[in-house]
């Protein structure tokens, strides 16, 4: 999937022109590519588009507009564009109760160790990969990004897309277990990810 470069950000001018209808598109894309997982978490499977209306809104909240400083966001959020035969997602743990936030936060330590969040698809388990220098061995921060290695083989798009056995996305944690089938539709929405 090709990354956002400078050339596809609009100037803040511009933006603010096109930012109400803009933000209903991503909104209706990012429905699409949503899973729930149990009552405190969700994942986003994260696209050229919903990466690019990151940068676009982080622009608008920091009124950043030298080249220089777009491009350091665009550097930041380019890592959460897919690599081909890879899934790229934002893990958000969503707790609205102040006082149990640190605490029930506390309690996902590890999370983040590469062994507690994973994809099933067609019998295989893919688990999630972390970004790096996201938290402490402490510590976890309530977003998190991860990839999943699929392949890109075009058994592996396929069997995303339309196979013949769910697709689950599980979290087995000692703090915390949830799982979700992904729909039919969902599915075939981020089997384009995969594509180069």
């Amino acid at each position: 999937m090709k990354k956002v470069t400078l050339e596809d950000v609009k100037n803040l001018h511009e933006y603010e022109l096109i930012r109400d209808d803009w933000r209903k598109d991503v909104i209706a894309v990012k429905e699409k590519r949503r899973v729930l997982l149990g009552d405190i978490m969700s994942i986003l499977f994260e696209n050229r588009l919903t990466v690019l209306n990151q940068v676009q809104e982080m622009c608008r909240a920091e009124r950043l507009a030298k080249p220089e400083a777009v491009q350091q966001e665009i550097d930041v959020y380019n890592d959460l564009v897919p690599d081909p035969g890879e899934l790229s997602a934002t893990l958000l743990v969503e707790i609205t109760e102040e006082a149990r936030i640190q605490p029930r936060l506390d309690s996902l330590v590890g999370l983040s160790s590469g062994r507690h969040v994973w994809l099933e698809l067609n019998g295989r388990k893919i688990f999630a990969r972390f970004l790096e220098g996201q938290g402490r061995e402490d510590r976890i921060a309530a977003v998190q990004y991860l990839r999943f290695p699929i392949g890109t083989g075009p058994l592996d798009g396929q069997a995303l897309a339309s196979g013949p056995a769910p697709v689950i996305l599980r979290v087995d944690h000692p703090g915390y277990r949830a799982s979700a089938v992904l729909s039919p539709a969902m599915c075939a929405e981020i089997a384009g990810d995969l594509l180069d």
